[in-house]
């Protein structure tokens, strides 16, 4: 499981004209089952993204995808995390 950072490089503005192609990013990798959850940062410097992988450059690769990395508008931190401990629901989403 992975945790992905995206810290905005660019005004606000620039987020939100980009922000339907962000969320149509999002919903692709929601549909295949990748994403698990995300949301922006508050204050809004950002956004955070839950995902499933078996590789940090299986990630890296998926990232790319972003039309907010395509357009420089965020810098991303890919940070592995191994889950020892979850709520019973949370289970059939680490497994």
């Amino acid at each position: 499981m992975f945790i992905i950072i995206l810290t905005y490089q660019k005004d606000l503005t620039v987020v939100e004209a980009h922000l339907a192609q962000h969320r149509a990013y999002l919903d692709e990798h929601y549909a295949s089952g990748y994403f698990i959850a995300s949301g922006r940062q508050e204050p809004r410097i950002g956004g955070v993204i839950l995902a499933r992988a078996s590789r940090k450059e299986e990630v890296e690769e998926v990232v790319q995808r972003d039309p907010f990395f395509q357009h420089g508008i965020a810098s991303y931190q890919i940070i592995e995390f191994i889950p020892t401990k979850h709520c019973e629901a949370f289970a059939p989403l680490i497994e």
